[in-house]
């Protein structure tokens, strides 16, 4: 075989890895998305692909007596279930309301798939059709090169390239495509001349049928993922996006437009204003000029910090741009337009990070001229803790950094807690944590919001310091003293309890979450 038949050869085995690893981070993707993403979906997929891949080693004993033959028809059918994988994980989830059992064994079927291709090409060479005896040791080396560099460029493709540009379901499709296109390379420029013609026109036809599967796929994917994705809500989708970091759905009808992250509800214009009120005025006072949202993506905590005339400044960590343009377009009525005033500054950062390494400290001083670094105001709002990656902006170790930037001799500091009724552990466990990171007085309180159900928050404010609102209010559609004074109250069957920090180390808020929604049949 000449030199540049042997780096066709290696770059296609290098596009073949690359996309046997997209199938895999696609699954996780979906996974997350679908179920969560936490730890245990995580482990289950790449325990689960890695086991795989020694099950289809074992498989592959039997096809090595047509080693060119098996490998290039294991490519026509990993390329073609890889490629439709995403999309019809996708549509079962739609259809069955259940995923995780589906991805497992997809996970399964793929990754022995992809475990039969090595022994299949060791095969090949120690057979010396490709490189002589002597040569089998060296070359085996540089496959397994070409095998992890490969890897190497899926890994990195997907988040950078395919994810972002092409979504998850597209971006799944064309790497099954390259699969296929890699494949038709080795047959027909490498391999045929070991191959009876029957086996080339056999292989030959079955990639040409799955490329076209992936083609017409592609093609087709927008309107198979929106009738799918219609299933998953009650009300008409208005706009969809899958970016990098979640799964934006907005719903409308008859005037209620909802957001939806991650399959999660995260307001509706029907009653948001008892959420925005309730989680926003008990947290200003009359003193409160420079103000931090954590999260907060839609713009509804921003748009009622601008209603009061002390605040003069707001910083909003978003992690996802996508999020803060959905912001400004598609919910710019509802949050009536708050991330174009110029007192608002917009910062699409991770949050733990940009409170970290000092982004958060560097902010404060350039609002107060120098001087401390410290904001009045800090709202925390954020989905709940439904993954590991949540968890960690729960944790005592976030909440004990951002502690650090709120005026120690005035400042609040308010976070979203969940459901008091439904997820009492969460709400709690919020509770216990801040007061482990050093916040002195946790007051918690809860409200009614009809959509969510009886939903907590808990405020860090100064020791002896009870529930108030600020002296001047704009016109409020909910709260008012009243309604503040009584979601200070718990009831008995729903008391106040001390639980352990949730840590790094140790997000046991994930759990808590989980916990409760079983037990709540949800």
């Amino acid at each position: 075989m000449s030199g540049w038949q042997r780096f066709l050869l290696l770059v296609s085995v290098a596009i073949c890895a690359a996309s046997g690893l997209v199938y895999e981070l696609a699954l996780i993707s979906l996974s997350t998305s679908l179920n969560g993403g936490s730890i245990v979906e995580t482990s289950l997929i790449v325990a689960g692909f890695v086991a795989a891949l020694g099950l289809g080693a074992l498989l592959a004993k039997p096809l090595l007596r047509l080693p060119e033959f098996s490998f290039l028809m294991v490519e026509a059918a990993l390329g073609l279930l890889g490629g439709i994988s995403a999309t019809v994980l996708y549509v079962v989830f739609a259809k069955l309301g259940a995923s995780l059992l589906v991805t497992v064994l997809a996970t399964l079927f793929i990754g022995s798939l992809v475990g039969t291709e090595l022994p299949l090409l060791m095969s090949m060479y120690q057979r010396g059709r490709l490189v002589d005896a002597r040569s089998s040791g060296s070359a085996l080396a540089t496959l397994n090169v070409a095998d992890y560099v490969g890897a190497l460029l899926g890994g990195l493709a997907w988040p950078f390239v395919l994810l972002p540009w092409l979504g998850l379901m597209r971006g799944t499709a064309a790497s099954g495509l390259l699969n296929i296109v890699a494949a038709l390379v080795i047959t027909l420029v490498v391999l045929r001349k070991f191959m009876p013609a029957w086996q080339v026109t056999t292989v030959t036809a079955s990639l040409l049928a799955s490329g076209a599967i992936l083609i017409v796929l592609l093609m087709g994917s927008d309107g198979i993922v929106t009738t799918a994705r219609q299933q998953l809500y009650q009300d008409p989708v208005v706009y969809a996006e899958q970016t990098q970091y979640q799964d934006i759905v907005v719903t409308e009808w008859k005037g209620d437009r909802r957001l939806f992250l991650n399959g999660g509800l995260q307001y509706s214009t029907r009653d948001e204003y008892r959420y925005t009120e309730s989680l926003v005025y008990p947290a200003v006072t009359d003193d409160s000029k420079n103000a931090l949202i954590i999260g907060g993506g839609d713009g509804l905590a921003a748009r009622e910090l601008l209603r009061m005339p002390q605040i003069e400044s707001i910083t909003n960590v978003e992690l996802d741009p996508a999020m803060v343009r959905v912001a400004n377009t598609v919910l710019r009525e509802d949050n009536r337009g708050a991330f174009q005033d110029t007192r608002v500054h917009v910062v699409t950062d991770d949050a733990f990070s940009w409170v970290r390494e000092g982004r958060g400290k560097a902010a404060a001083e350039a609002l107060v001229g120098g001087g401390k670094a410290v904001f009045d105001t800090v709202i925390v709002d954020l989905s709940d803790p439904d993954s590991d990656a949540m968890a960690r902006l729960y944790s005592q170790e976030f909440y004990g950094m951002l502690l650090e930037l709120v005026d120690p001799r005035k400042g609040q500091l308010v976070v979203q807690s969940g459901s008091a009724f439904t997820t009492p552990d969460v709400f709690n466990r919020v509770r216990s944590t801040l007061q482990t990171a050093g916040c002195r007085n946790v007051v918690p309180y809860h409200v009614h919001v009809p959509t969510f159900g009886d939903w907590g928050f808990n405020l860090c404010t100064q020791p002896g310091r009870k529930l108030q609102l600020p002296a001047q209010l704009p016109d409020l559609r909910f709260m008012d003293e009243d309604v503040l004074h009584a979601a200070g109250v718990f009831p008995k069957d729903n008391a106040l309890k001390d639980l352990e920090p949730s840590t790094l180390d140790h997000p046991k808020i994930v759990e808590d979450l989980r916990r409760g929604y079983r037990q709540a049949g949800e």
